[in-house]
């Protein structure tokens, strides 16, 4: 599923804080961890498109740089949204 705005508000309600608390590391991630759903969806059924797997494991770096910034600077901020969105780490 694409994000719409109504879709991208409501999870920057629910994981950020706010609607418009966009720059939330929390409402970030969960973005991020959205659309690399999304997109693990579409690559497996096209598995040759290289151009949306690259942008998968852009992703994928994106949200890791994230969590690692949590997990170094606001510990309880980090287990909180690993619990959340159900993230292995």
């Amino acid at each position: 599923m694409i994000a719409t705005k109504e879709v991208k508000q409501e999870i920057f309600k629910t994981h950020g804080g706010s609607a418009t608390n966009t720059g939330s590391a929390e409402g970030q991630i969960a973005l991020f961890t959205q659309r690399i759903d999304h997109l693990t969806e579409h690559l497996k059924a096209n598995k040759k498109d290289h151009r949306t797997e690259n942008a998968l494991l852009s992703l994928v770096g994106k949200r890791k740089q994230l969590l690692g910034y949590l997990k170094t600077h606001e510990i309880e901020r980090y287990r909180a949204i690993i619990a959340k969105l159900g993230l292995r780490k």
